[in-house]
């Protein structure tokens, strides 16, 4: 179970691959590039031209405001939905198949680690554990050129064998009852110390690790039962990228995915996924 390069052929090969815990890790593609120079050009007008050190020049509340309402445009707007259509369309998935939970703009700061309230973004997890498919698929995008230390690490030999975790925490319908918030994603401050986020929990005993760097608009996919970690970064400036979720339909309806060894979380979030069909 490695980082493969090469795209399988049809997407029935590609969705097979992922479901048995393939990672792919693809080059940008000029519709991926066109992607990042729009949500950029966004970002740039919002936090200025230098937004990796946008949080340098910006006291933390106003730097957290300006980037939420960043992460509301992104995940709520339709022409970003149009996007990941465009997205699906090149990789040969029928539309009307597919549902997908909307872009999330992703912000690693520089020593954010170090931020209480950020403690949930370096949780090592399964994004099955947010009450997501066994079918779903994670699609990363960085929107600039990004070293080893400034990605995430997947640990492969607990993709089919259970972890300690306290997903049973999540529950779906409490999640989204009090709003949209938690499903744009830090609209609040203080959601990292008062939210339910799932985790890994006891001692970490990863076994291998596979990690890598990326460049701008390149693409990794791969399923949303692997388990994996944000890497705490201290590197001058802010990793910014791009991610959403997809789930082939059939699938979810006829539980082919990626084997459930451990997701105690409650609920369906595909419910709230888009159809743009």
């Amino acid at each position: 179970m490695n980082l493969q390069r090469v795209r399988p052929e049809t997407k029935e090969d590609l969705l097979k691959s992922l479901y048995q815990g393939t990672i792919c890790h693809l080059p940008a593609t000029p519709l991926t590039r066109e992607l990042i120079a729009d949500v950029s050009a966004a970002i740039s007008s919002t936090l200025g031209d230098d937004f990796r050190h946008a949080q340098f020049r910006l006291e933390p509340p106003e730097f957290f405001d300006r980037v939420g309402s960043l992460r509301k445009r992104f995940y709520t707007e339709a022409r970003y939905h149009f996007w990941i259509g465009r997205l699906l369309d090149e990789f040969g998935f029928e539309i009307e198949r597919i549902a997908f939970d909307p872009l999330r703009l992703r912000l690693v700061m520089h020593k954010g680690h170090d931020d209480p309230r950020a403690a949930p973004i370096y949780y090592a997890h399964r994004d099955t554990w947010y009450a997501h498919s066994q079918a779903e698929i994670t699609w990363w995008i960085p929107l600039h050129d990004v070293e080893e230390d400034e990605t995430f690490v997947f640990y492969p030999d607990w993709f089919d064998r259970p972890v300690s975790n306290n997903s049973e925490i999540f529950d779906y319908a409490d999640w989204v009852s009090r709003g949209t918030s938690l499903r744009i994603g830090w609209q609040n401050r203080d959601h990292g110390l008062i939210a339910a986020y799932p985790g890994h929990t006891g001692p970490l005993e990863p076994g291998r690790e596979i990690t890598f760097a990326a460049n701008a608009g390149d693409i990794v996919l791969f399923s949303g039962s692997h388990f994996h970690q944000t890497r705490k970064q201290a590197t001058g400036r802010s990793r910014f990228s791009l991610d959403f979720r997809s789930v082939d339909l059939v699938d979810h309806a006829g539980n082919i995915g990626a084997p459930n060894v451990d997701n105690r979380s409650t609920g369906d979030a595909v419910v709230d996924y888009i159809r743009l069909s």
